[in-house]
This record gives C-alpha cells, sequence and structure tokens, in this order.
C-alpha cells in the first residue's frame, strides 16, 4: 500500500483518485483478490469511494473512482489505526529524495495552510498568487505575492515582444517544451494559449517553487541537473533555459575539482 499512502500524500483534501485497471472489471482469481484488498486498504484510509463504472463498450475497461477526505474526523475515529498517522516531525511537502512512507499525513485544516483551500478555477488560477504565499518572501526578494506577479507580467512582456517574434521559431510546429529553470512558471503561463505543453523543471538547489506551479494549474518535477534526466519525454520541440547555467556554474567546477581529486 506505500504507492497508495503516497497518492493519498500527494492529493488535496477532497482530491479524486482515478483507478482503471484490470481488478476493477475482470473476474479473474486475483483480478478479484487484489479488487478486494484495494477496497479494504482505501476504506481504512477514509478514502471513498464515490463511484465504479461498469465495463465500457468501446474499449472493454471500467473506471474505479476514490475520493480523500476534507477532515481528519474520519482519521479520528477509526478503531484500528492502520495505516498510521504520520509524526509530527515527519514533512509532507518534501519530495526529493524522499523514501515513502508507510504513514498518512493528516489534512491540513488551518485556512492559511497549503493545501487546505481549492484554488480558482482555469485560467484565474495561472493568474493568481496561491492564498498560502501571503507572508512569504519570494524568489527575487519582494513580498512573495508581488513576486509572482512581477515575474508574471515579466514573462508575458518577454514572450510577446521577443519570444513569439524575430527569434526564427516556427510555434507552430513546436509541441512540447521544457523550461529548465521554471521558478514560478510563468514562461509556461505565456504561452496558454498557444497549442502546445510545457514540463516546468524546478532545479533541487533552487527555492521549491514546485507548489506554486502545481496551484497555478501547470505540472512539472524536481529534477538535478548534474544528473542525466531520464524522465520520459526524452526529446522536446524547445528547451528554455533562463539564468540555469551560470547557477550551475559552481556546482560543475566543484563536482570536476572532486573527481580530479579521487583520481589515483
Amino acid at each position: 500500500g506505500k504507492l497508495l499512502l503516497e497518492l493519498n500524500r500527494v492529493l488535496r483534501p477532497g482530491g479524486f483518485f482515478l483507478w482503471s485497471a484490470t481488478p476493477i472489471y475482470q473476474d479473474k482469481t486475483e483480478d478479484v483478490e487484489i479488487w478486494e484488498a484495494m477496497v479494504e486498504l482505501t476504506k481504512s484510509m477514509c478514502w471513498e469511494l464515490v463511484n465504479k463504472t461498469s465495463k465500457d463498450a468501446v474499449n472493454g475497461v471500467a473506471v474505479a473512482a476514490f475520493r480523500k477526505p476534507t477532515s481528519n474526523d474520519c482519521y479520528e475515529q477509526r478503531s484500528k489505526q492502520e495505516p498510521p498517522v504520520c509524526p509530527e516531525s515527519d514533512d509532507p511537502n518534501a519530495a526529493w529524495n524522499v523514501p515513502l512512507q508507510t504513514c498518512m499525513h493528516k489534512v491540513p485544516v488551518d485556512a492559511s495552510e497549503r493545501g487546505s483551500q481549492w484554488p480558482d478555477r482555469w485560467p484565474e488560477r495561472l493568474e493568481k498568487a496561491p492564498y498560502w504565499l501571503s507572508s512569504q518572501v519570494g524568489v527575487y526578494g519582494k513580498a512573495a505575492p508581488e513576486d509572482f506577479a512581477a515575474d508574471n507580467e515579466h514573462w508575458k512582456r518577454v514572450v510577446t515582444k521577443s519570444y513569439l517574434n524575430g527569434m526564427g521559431i516556427s510555434w507552430s510546429s513546436v509541441r512540447n517544451v521544457m523550461d529548465m529553470n521554471a521558478v514560478y512558471g510563468g514562461f509556461a503561463a505565456a504561452l496558454k494559449d498557444l497549442s502546445l505543453w510545457v514540463m516546468n523543471v524546478v532545479p533541487i538547489d533552487s527555492p521549491d517553487t514546485l507548489p506554486i506551479i502545481y496551484e497555478r494549474g501547470l505540472f512539472g518535477m524536481y529534477h538535478d541537473w548534474c544528473e542525466s534526466f531520464s524522465t520520459y519525454p526524452r526529446s522536446y520541440d524547445l528547451l528554455h533555459a533562463d539564468h540555469l547555467f551560470s547557477k550551475l556554474n559552481k556546482r560543475f567546477v566543484s563536482i570536476f575539482f572532486s573527481f580530479r581529486l579521487h583520481l589515483p
């Protein structure tokens, strides 16, 4: 159940998990056993089975929809604390090279806490600073909401006046883009009206802005650019690297000299 517990960590309170697999719609002994185990575990995790569809006439599959609770009431009322609730010292937001846990993190209930509220609908959420940034300092030193707004306007201006014209890029042929140093995801947001998608990458030695990117309705990942990039897709139509290599320069030098010092 570790993978489901990890999904529980990632899901927003009240968020949905859609599962399409053979245990939902096949009657083989193994599939039936897996489905029964799934029902038992999700029930102990306080997930609600919202719906289980019948087999689709077109593709022959079915879908089960589960929903994470919106409060901690169910966790506290369980007669058997399995899976257990994670200790307070376990940071639910830690995500880089963190081993999967066999516990559940409590649902954030404070109105100012990240994850306690749902964002605005698309595309309004793309332009709005997340509510939980109000008390924080931004990447560029201003109050985080001001930092966010300034970054958003900066990339709108740069993309409109420079990137879309005069660079020799045939944007009609660009489908998948990677922003190698995404910060708030402003570059991706500025491209929202084009028929493409952007993988936003937050380097691991940069401020952790990936939650902001997700809150905007965009998607992305963490990565260490001193390692190979192994996540699919392996090729992109356009790579964007704003101030990336200057930041990595010291790390490259450090790794090089460390390697030289360990040579026989």
